[in-house]
């Protein structure tokens, strides 16, 4: 009856451990566990972790197999090398491990391990940040180990869950494996999310070990739940402690003890019931899991590749390139039809059939409409539409155009000006490689660009009225004081006068010839050019035409105070060009270098665009960089 119910009893000792313990049971401080059992044509091997302060009897070993006693021998794991032992360092190496000496607390820590942990035992390094880096393959050598530890660089990103998968990855598929995590926050953001990662180090048989550096909340029990997955534990140490939590863990390897025993005859189970027990010089420790039993240790499953989402049809490359061609090419005919052109001369029997045929200004008129004329007429109409009904925008882009010396008209520049909105924005597209961020600042480019164009025009043909003015006013004193009248001189001017003086003053002529009092028409200058020193001469030539004087003298006075205040201008304006300088420099570099950054190393970013408080930080200082630039614009700027 007794051998009748032990097949039972065991059955049911194996089910209760089953519901009990896991396969590899976390080390306590006080207690014993099995790290690894594997299973060769020799026999059983067992590898036991003990404390590091027990003094074990090799020699007092007792081991059962399902109940079943077995002829046990047990030696130090570091003098035998039969059963393999991988250890990988996962450290994170985020920007974070910079606060309060804690990456070079870990450098040491990672050292202490290093010169602890027993010589046959393989290990490798992964770090982690805003990339996971296999910095180490799993080695004996550990001049290597720490040369890499030694070359540690700290940088943006903490892929906590990518970095622990990969040293699980790396700590490969034979022997005992155990990844040792160093980490001080929660992870970011990457391609694994927790649950990949338990399910690997569960299905790998993994042991994981996490030291948490000020980890709380949720971020803490993300660690925990890694760890119980691979039957670790969670040590929370400051940047001192870590050197201990490091040698403490190291020291449970060198502490591991290798039972070996011979299979009993017969036995064929897949899964069973391991049990060692050790005596102690403070008594026996006991270990036990239930595990499998093999011939060969169980191998990974390969990690499968995710399957590429269905995204519906894809366009070809050379499909993009060719659109982009044709769309850049159709900007370019649409920027060349609105450059104004001037018809061909007509002969006398063209003019004189225009004016005696009936059918109206239609195709016998010289230079006719071509077949492209009604197209570029209705782009025209329609600009015209919205200027017409934006009177603002209307005035604002004539005056500047006139300022500027354009020729276009407010419609003409209006279609330019959004060709080259449209092409600077298919042209960040392309750059980018279909990038949003490149191609919304293409795209604020070309709303900015040609609007910053016409005010330089503007402002580079103000300066130069300027400072040829006196000049100007010294011709027309000389032709007053030769004798011609004021339109007379005003001819002069425009035949022998420099440029933008001549086309303007030429435009004064033809206004007055069609009724413009000649002193209106100079206002309108003084309005385009918004110079108020010509404003002053406009005032000097009616008021002296208005109470009479000698308008030649007068001019002639006004040409030398002229003169004499720009000459103080022009040495103001040199005093101040280092000041001038060095605003512009340091306006510009803060988001020149921003713009360099998100266009070469984009991730290095991500902290100040990903995160509440990188946001915030960003936001402030925009808020005081502008600000800065404010304050300095009115330090180097000298009114004359």
């Amino acid at each position: 009856m007794i051998r009748r119910s032990r097949p039972l009893a065991g059955l049911l000792l194996a089910l209760a451990v089953t519901l009990l313990l896991p396969a590899a049971p976390a080390v306590a401080a006080d207690d014993a566990s099995i790290a690894h059992v594997e299973s060769t044509a020799e026999g059983l091997r067992v590898l036991v972790t003990v404390p590091p302060t027990a003094q074990v009897d090799l020699a007092g070993v007792a081991a059962s197999l399902d109940s079943q006693p077995l002829d046990a021998t047990a030696t130090l794991a570091e003098s035998d090398t039969v059963v393999k032992r991988t250890t990988v360092l996962a450290i994170d190496t985020s920007d974070s491990m910079a606060r309060q000496g804690r990456f070079e607390a870990a450098q040491a820590a990672a050292n202490e391990f290093l010169d602890t942990v027993p010589a046959d035992v393989e290990v490798g390094i992964v770090t982690f940040d805003g990339e996971v880096t296999t910095a180490l393959e799993p080695t004996t050598d550990r001049g290597a180990a720490r040369a890499v530890v030694s070359g540690l660089e700290l940088a943006a990103g903490t892929l906590l869950y990518d970095g622990v998968r990969a040293a699980v990855d790396l700590a490969g598929a034979d022997g005992q494996r155990s990844v040792l995590v160093l980490s001080d926050g929660a992870d970011t953001g990457g391609a694994a999310s927790l649950d990949d990662v338990t399910s690997e180090v569960v299905d790998t048989s993994t042991l994981v070990d996490v030291v948490s550096l000020g980890q709380e909340g949720s971020a803490l029990e993300a660690l925990r739940e890694m760890s119980e997955a691979g039957n670790g534990r969670v040590v929370e140490a400051s940047g001192d402690a870590l050197a201990e939590a490091f040698a403490a863990e190291a020291e449970l390897l060198a502490s591991q003890v290798l039972v070996t025993a011979p299979l009993p005859g017969g036995f064929d189970a897949t899964q069973a019931t391991v049990e060692v027990t050790l005596a102690t010089d403070s008594g026996e420790l006991v270990a036990s899991a239930f595990t499998r039993i093999q011939d060969a240790s169980p191998t990974r499953a390969p990690i499968a590749a995710p399957e590429p989402a269905e995204t519906g049809w894809e366009a070809p490359e050379w499909l993009l390139y060719a659109g982009a061609t044709v769309f850049g090419v159709g900007i370019l005919l649409v920027v060349a039809l609105l450059i104004p052109r001037r018809p061909a001369p007509a002969s006398i029997t063209e003019r004189l059939g225009a004016y005696t045929s009936h059918t109206g200004a239609g195709a016998g008129m010289p230079g006719g409409r071509t077949d492209a004329e009604p197209v570029l007429d209705q782009a025209k109409a329609a600009a015209e539409g919205i200027l017409k009904r934006n009177r603002g925008l209307d005035r604002r882009l004539s005056a500047l155009l006139a300022a500027a010396g354009s020729q276009l008209k407010p419609s003409e520049w209006l279609l330019v000006h959004l060709g080259i909105v449209f092409g600077a924005a298919l042209l960040g597209l392309l750059l980018g490689g279909g990038g949003i961020v490149l191609t919304i600042l293409f795209l604020a480019l070309g709303l900015v660009v040609p609007v910053v164009y016409l005010r330089f025009q503007a402002g580079r043909r103000r300066r130069a009225f300027n400072a040829n003015l006196p000049e100007t006013l010294s011709l027309l004193s000389g032709g007053l004081s030769a004798g011609l009248s004021l339109a007379q001189s005003v001819d002069t001017v425009v035949r022998e006068g420099p440029e933008p003086i001549a086309s303007e003053f030429k435009r004064v002529l033809v206004e007055t010839r069609i009724g413009v009092d000649l002193e209106d028409a100079f206002d309108g200058v003084a309005e385009r050019f918004n110079s108020r020193d010509f404003a002053w001469v406009v005032m000097a030539i009616r008021i002296q035409r208005q109470v009479g004087g000698n308008l030649a003298e007068l001019l002639t006075t006004v040409a030398g105070t002229m003169r004499e205040r720009e000459y103080l201008r022009r040495q103001v304006q040199t005093l101040a060009a280092e000041g001038k300088l060095s605003a512009f420099i340091l306006s510009a570099l803060p988001p020149v270098f921003a713009v360099y950054l998100l266009l070469t190393q984009p991730g290095f970013m991500d902290p100040m665009t990903g995160d509440p408080l990188g946001l915030a930080i960003l936001i402030g200082a925009t808020f005081w960089l502008g600000l800065g630039i404010f304050w300095m614009s009115r330090l180097v700027k000298v009114e004359v």
